[in-house]
């Protein structure tokens, strides 16, 4: 089923120069933007979809290797407490969805695992596959591909032990991308990472049943333009999730996080406040709307990911430090997959629904469950704009705790 071309919004990709003052656990840095073209071929029409990035450059940077202000897989994992558990999500399969061609995901996947000592995820060995969205490859579009790099890698440095299908669509207009989401389930994802957005537009909840399906979460960037609802985020489906700015102490562990300005957020103008926000509730929502984002994860550039990428973009290829809300959306997914790895394990079905466990494990220990975010804004609008105690517009329950929510998970029936 093919759907209409949407009135959608598309931004320009970003590139992000800046001194690097310190280590990434002192978060921003001045920044100088430099706008990129999207396509090779000219730019794209509004009626498609953007990637979510941002592509932070250190002064003197050298792309032969990981920038020192990057982050490295060790250092998440351990800030956020995977490191806490045995499970790597074996036995599960996170599917990525993308438009255009990476030809080089997995050989660029192979040099980021061999970086940072993560197993090997190749087509040989059964943990990697590339498909399409349509029996035809797509065409390559050098900015999608740092956004492919970043998905497939940092859901791998989160799960290393779980399978990867990257879909790739035929182009990035909306039709395609919901498409290839549904193709990711047919190739037997239980949980779906979507690093792309759109402006909300009235027909959306149509859509929505895309993101229904047994045993299967979806999950969502909010969007890197600060307050506002982006789609698919919106879905009350959909697993929202927002950005912060990490800081780490001198030894490495987790300090504090801070609303990260970019994090999108807000009330939906379409969508339906769902029943787990209701309960929970959400603050401000007399009107019953949908309220984003549900999580957050650190996503300022300036805090940003070592991420490998030899298609390259902008006449550089190599190393690169990466942000935004699309590097938080895939390592929720890799949450959700040792998750339902961890259920397997206890003989209980994978996750429907997830966003009910979400709120349920927050409104039985917030604090215990989540990083609570409080300080920081996304705008200038008041309650809608500010983090805060609890739930916020900005940055949602706050960031995982992983260990204990990904336990209360494997506890649920």
């Amino acid at each position: 089923m093919r759907y209409k071309r949407l009135p959608m919004f598309l931004g320009s990709v970003l590139l992000v120069a800046g001194t690097v003052l310190s280590q990434p656990a002192f978060a921003q840095q001045p920044n100088v933007f430099l706008q990129l073209p999207l396509s090779e071929h000219g730019p794209d029409p509004i009626a498609f979809m953007r990637p979510h990035y941002f592509i932070h450059e250190a002064a003197g940077a050298n792309l032969a290797n990981p920038p020192s202000s990057a982050f490295v897989p060790s250092q998440i994992r351990h800030a956020y407490g995977f490191d806490l558990l045995s499970n790597q999500g074996a036995g599960q399969t996170i599917g990525i969805v993308d438009a255009y061609d990476d030809a080089n995901a997995e050989a660029d996947l192979a040099v980021f695992s061999k970086k940072f000592g993560l197993p090997a995820c190749t087509t040989a060995n059964g943990c990697f596959l590339k498909t399409y969205e349509s029996s035809r490859k797509p065409v390559s579009n050098a900015n999608w591909t740092v956004e492919t790099s970043l998905d497939i890698q940092w859901a791998h440095a989160i799960a290393p032990q779980a399978k990867i299908v990257l879909v790739e669509s035929s182009t990035n207009n909306l039709s395609d991308l919901i498409s290839s989401v549904d193709v990711a389930v047919k190739h037997g994802a239980s949980v779906v990472s979507m690093s792309w957005t759109s402006a909300e537009f009235s027909s959306e909840r149509s859509l929505d049943n895309h993101f229904v399906a047994s045993g299967v979460t979806f999950v969502a960037a909010s969007g890197d333009a600060g307050s506002g609802v982006n789609y698919p985020a919106a879905s009350p489906d959909v697993i929202a999730v927002g950005g912060t700015s990490l800081s780490l102490d001198t030894r490495g562990n987790y300090s504090s996080e801070s609303a990260w300005s970019g994090s999108g957020g807000g009330q939906s103008v379409y969508e339906y406040e769902p029943l787990v926000q209701a309960q929970f509730p959400i603050p401000g929502d007399s009107r019953g709307l949908r309220g984003t984002p549900d999580v957050s994860y650190n996503a300022n550039p300036g805090t940003g990911y070592a991420i490998y990428d030899s298609v390259g973009i902008n006449g550089a290829s190599g190393w690169f430090q990466v942000g935004g809300t699309s590097a938080a959306a895939p390592q929720w997914a890799a949450l959700i997959a040792i998750a339902n790895s961890m259920r397997a394990a206890n003989r209980k079905a994978r996750l429907t629904s997830t966003n009910g466990a979400l709120y349920s494990a927050a409104k039985t220990g917030i604090s215990t469950n989540f990083h609570p975010v409080t300080a920081g804004v996304n705008g200038s609008c008041g309650l809608l704009c500010d983090a805060a105690v609890g739930y916020d517009y900005v940055t949602g329950l706050g960031t995982p705790q992983a260990a204990v929510l990904i336990q209360s998970f494997v506890a649920r029936p």
